[in-house]
């Protein structure tokens, strides 16, 4: 095969990866990783799931200047699990962060004793926050709010399960007047079937990124192997005005697992972003995921690169 005719190598794994592990945390833990990611006052903040050594997350948040070293644990704010509540009794996990007008959305996952469920917490400073509710109720997660409403009306994409005739696992978008009531549901990106690589089950990734072309989306796909489900990552892209339309979805897979940190862990062949930031050069971007449920590693792409191949590798 020609070196032209390669798909191209989209994401650059960063050399100092993973950046944060069970064994930076100031108390005990047995893993962290999936973080939701904004910025805040000129650093990069962390909004982490990390598993307790009882089996259930709880999310802290970790500071960095640069978004790669030197990272500032903050144990005295932390956003525990209600367990005595039925929404979150087996913990939280799984952070995606928007920043909507001056409050902080943080939509995350509650395990309750019915399954997994999408919750909303908001904050303007990450050191305290006022849990809004339950916005999908089981099985449902993989959540995130884009930044601005559509015509006064929220917009969220999440992933429902169906239990019947087949499990299949679609991404779904819903609207709201108030972050409370939630209707119009509808399936925004299909599972594909047979032997594609995201077949059967799909999730979004970060929140979607707004850029001039449209609403950018990193989503997941699971392929069931022999050896177990790989997780990887693919490229969707949504209309600005109307993300209900999508405008170009990627072919072929453009990150999956392939370092010793991704292959081996708690949860094996696992890459697993929950957010990314853009760069103050409007180009740079950086994803922050979860390797094999175990660890928080940093891949760095360009902005560009990932719109034009999406345009050339759209299915």
């Amino acid at each position: 095969m020609s070196q032209a005719s390669r798909s191209a190598e989209l994401f650059e794994r960063y050399a100092g990866n993973p950046v944060l592990t069970a064994g930076d945390w100031p108390y005990t833990v047995n893993a962290v990783f999936n973080p939701g990611v904004t910025r805040l006052n000129a650093e990069t903040l962390l909004v982490v799931r990390v598993e307790d050594r009882t089996g259930l997350s709880h999310l802290c948040i970790a500071r960095s200047g640069d978004g790669l070293e030197g990272w500032t644990i903050d144990a005295d704010h932390r956003l525990l699990p209600e367990v005595d509540s039925e929404t979150e009794r087996y913990g939280i996990e799984d952070p995606r962060v928007t920043l909507c007008g001056d409050e902080y959305m943080v939509v995350y996952t509650g395990y309750s004793s019915h399954g997994p469920l999408v919750r909303l917490a908001s904050t303007c400073d990450f050191k305290t926050f006022e849990r809004r509710g339950t916005l999908m109720p089981p099985e449902d997660k993989d959540a995130a709010l884009f930044p601005h409403t559509f015509d006064g009306r929220f917009a969220l994409i999440h992933r429902p399960v169906a239990v019947a005739p087949r499990q299949m696992a679609h991404i779904w978008l819903s609207w709201s007047p108030d972050l409370h009531f939630w209707g119009d549901h509808t399936v925004l990106i299909p599972a594909r079937e047979g032997g594609w690589w995201d077949a059967n089950k799909v999730g979004l990734g970060p929140p979607p990124l707004e850029t001039e072309r449209g609403w950018l989306l990193l989503y997941h796909g699971v392929r069931v192997t022999a050896a177990g489900a790989l997780y990887r990552l693919g490229l969707a892209l949504l209309d600005l005005e109307h993300p209900e339309r999508v405008l170009a979805r990627s072919s072929e897979w453009v990150f999956g697992p392939q370092a010793s940190y991704e292959l081996a862990g708690d949860v094996p062949a696992v890459v697993f972003p929950c957010g990314w930031t853009l760069g103050d050069d409007g180009d740079t971007i950086r994803i922050y995921y979860g390797a094999s449920d175990t660890s928080i590693c940093v891949a760095t792409a360009s902005l560009a690169a990932l719109l034009d191949w999406l345009e050339r590798h759209s299915s």
